[in-house]
């Protein structure tokens, strides 16, 4: 049995209330406008180089190269390295061989 009570009570109640909503057409070669406002807000103009990523429920969000980059960064800060932690096991092993 599905229950009800976990679906939004209407349709714009799923969505942040600092997010807004434009209804843009998908045209020729899958190409987009994004409508001027918003690229005047986040600063995109033509060249500008964006990362486009698909959440698991199908959400698309776009976002400045640079930004994405740094926000990547901003994660995983903190974190071992790979690189270090292949370079000390690769010295543990050798000095584990003498």
């Amino acid at each position: 049995m599905e229950l009800l009570s976990n679906r939004p009570t209407s349709l714009t109640s799923w969505y942040d209330t600092n997010m807004s909503a434009t209804t843009v057409t998908l045209g020729d070669k899958g190409r987009l406008v994004i409508p001027r406002d918003i690229r005047l807000r986040h600063g995109w103009s033509q060249g500008s180089t964006l990362v486009v990523t698909e959440s698991e429920d199908g959400q698309v969000r776009l976002q400045l190269a640079d930004a994405a980059l740094a926000q990547f960064r901003s994660s995983v800060a903190g974190t071992p390295s790979p690189v270090d932690e292949l370079i000390a096991e690769r010295h543990r092993q050798a000095e584990s061989g003498r």
